[in-house]
């Protein structure tokens, strides 16, 4: 295939993704000359996607900013409240707690909505508004002086500024910059799958936490149905995932404790190890990186895929400041400003999911009864519960332009 005529572009986002095409349609709408790299959606085997997106309300309004979420707002099931239960055995038990949106004035925290139909309506809007949607990966990347050298797998090239690397885990955009990462293990699996139950979610997800692990059902659309992601030893997941279907939803059943009644029809269930990765650096040589090119969250409260489109976000921001102002997109001034821009959210994210998924963890009494204390003190102080409940939603720090509520 002949290279790509077009010349130098301003930014080449890698990945495609949920967080990746935010990116690359942020920076499409504040004016930024920007190419997708990835493969379309289901272009490889048939996908095992069983996991669904939480979105909070800032990532909700930064799909409005968009123009995707017309397409999703049927497809999706509004979170009214957020239940924690201490399903331990410990005698320092917490007491349960409900988070209510309607106690901030808000009709919902977000919305939960599947991973599929998220990416499917985000690439669609990519192919309608994008300058260039290139459906191939990246093979290799050589970052020079003044451009960052990209050969795709079909052999064609393509010359940026700026490379915005979202493409996972093993992001050849983070190693060809040079950036390393701090990785975390917790020796635990989780599943993902749906199901349907006897009794109305009322629009409330519940996480129900016991010593080795979690389980959190999050609505969906349909009142008697809920998605599920399902977090212990890798020993007792991988019994899990043998067992027919009719007995996995037995052991559902008994876990949550009648919560949702009955269990019945539950869907394809997908394993995937629970970990956590922040890289040392966000932005170094041509490269910034966002979503789990950045950091992975273990599946705790929602923050993993937020985070990312706060990364999408902020890096319009960034871009579209630099080029106003007439430097060089990929400079070390714009991936300084990115840096500043996404250092506290991250960091304070990656410990704080890390530490409380190491507190509900732990069997020591000390730490069982401090975690029992706070949450007494939410239970009992609804200022501070109106806190907690606002740092949850956004980062300590201001929202990127995209993300904030349209006036009027």
């Amino acid at each position: 295939m002949a290279p790509w005529p077009e010349p130098m572009r301003d930014v080449a986002v890698v990945g495609a993704g949920p967080a990746g095409i935010a990116a690359a349609l942020a920076l499409a709408h504040v004016g930024v000359d920007v190419a997708l790299i990835g493969p379309p959606p289901g272009a490889s085997a048939p996908s095992r996607e069983t996991r669904t997106a939480a979105l909070l309300a800032s990532s909700v309004e930064l799909l409005k900013a968009l123009e995707v979420w017309p397409a999703l707002a049927p497809h999706a099931a509004p979170l009214e409240a957020i239940r924690i239960v201490d399903a331990s055995r410990s005698l320092l038990r917490a007491p349960d707690i409900e988070f209510k949106a309607s106690e901030l004035g808000l009709a919902a925290f977000g919305y939960n909505i599947a991973n599929t139909t998220l990416v499917e309506a985000l690439y669609a809007r990519a192919q309608e508004i994008l300058p260039a949607v290139i459906p191939a990966s990246v093979a290799r990347i050589t970052i020079e002086q003044d451009k960052a050298a990209l050969t795709l797998s079909d052999g064609s090239p393509l010359a940026v500024r700026l490379v915005a690397g979202a493409d996972g885990r093993r992001s050849i955009c983070r190693t060809s910059a040079g950036i390393a990462v701090t990785e975390r293990r917790y020796d635990q699996v989780a599943i993902a799958t749906f199901f349907h139950h006897t009794l109305p979610h009322r629009n409330v997800s519940t996480e129900l936490h016991k010593e080795d692990g979690s389980v959190t059902t999050v609505p969906l659309p349909d009142p008697c149905a809920s998605s599920l992601i399902w977090i212990g030893p890798v020993a007792e997941i991988a019994y899990l995932m043998r067992r027919e279907e009719e007995d996995f939803g037995d052991a559902l059943s008994e876990r949550l404790g009648g919560w949702l009644g009955a269990i019945s029809q539950v869907g394809t269930r997908a394993e995937f190890p629970v970990a956590g990765l922040i890289a040392d650096c966000l932005a170094a040589k041509r490269t910034v990186l966002v979503g789990e090119a950045a950091h992975i969250l273990p599946p705790i409260g929602a923050q993993g895929l937020n985070l990312g489109l706060r990364d999408a976000a902020a890096l319009a921001d960034c871009i579209a400041e630099a080029l106003r102002q007439g430097r060089d997109p990929g400079g070390d001034d714009t991936l300084e400003a990115y840096r500043r821009a996404r250092r506290l959210d991250v960091t304070t994210r990656a410990l704080g999911v890390d530490l409380l998924s190491r507190s509900l963890l732990t069997s020591l009494p000390p730490l069982q009864a401090a975690r029992g204390i706070v949450l007494h003190g939410l239970n009992m102080l609804p200022p501070l519960r109106h806190v907690v409940m606002r740092l949850g939603l956004g980062p300590p720090t201001e929202l990127p332009t995209l993300m904030r509520p349209a006036s009027g």
